[in-house]
């Protein structure tokens, strides 16, 4: 087990817990430091879904600045228990766990979105798979953002308004198009 640092918000400085799982790669921090400033600093009542949570960095950002909710969705068991522990040591009672396929989860998900955060593993074809989905998982005025080994250009009804690219990551938020 490894530990990441939470660089924002209420629990600023807090290590979380994270799986050994192979081929999981919690998002950096300069990433998360950008990512936090292109969505603002301040979350307050805002709805948020991680899927593919993986480390839950995304989610414990999200729900440290003040998201009114965090549903994370993880299919690993491993990586499902480190969330639970994280979960339990944070007292994070805004921030609900899934275990369960992100693909299913979002065909059949009714709630809005006002953040989405998609970062699956890579080479494994998820974004193309989840891309359909995508658009009506986002409130009006909400955002995707996706994380990949490629750069995106393009998801079917959404724009991309940010990118940028650190080491062999490149990051990406999209909002509905106009």
């Amino acid at each position: 087990m490894s530990r990441i640092r939470i660089i924002g918000g209420d629990w600023r400085s807090r290590l979380i817990d994270v799986s050994t799982v192979k081929g999981l790669r919690p998002t950096p921090d300069r990433v998360r430091e950008t990512l936090f400033n292109w969505l603002g600093q301040d979350l307050d009542g805002k709805i948020c879904l991680d899927l593919f949570a993986g480390s839950g960095a995304l989610g414990f950002e999200a729900a440290s600045r003040g998201a009114e909710k965090v549903t994370m969705i993880e299919q690993d068991a491993v990586a499902f228990a480190a969330l639970q522990h994280n979960v339990k040591t944070l007292n994070a009672s805004r921030v609900q766990l899934l275990r369960g396929d992100a693909l299913k989860f979002a065909r059949s998900a009714i709630q809005s979105c006002d953040v989405v955060f998609l970062d699956p593993p890579y080479r494994a074809g998820w974004i193309e798979r989840m891309a359909p989905f995508l658009p009506d998982l986002l409130a009006a005025n909400g955002v995707l953002y996706v994380e990949a080994e490629y750069e995106i250009e393009n998801i079917d009804r959404l724009t991309r308004i940010k990118q940028g690219k650190a080491g062999q990551v490149y990051y990406h938020l999209f909002a509905p198009a106009a």
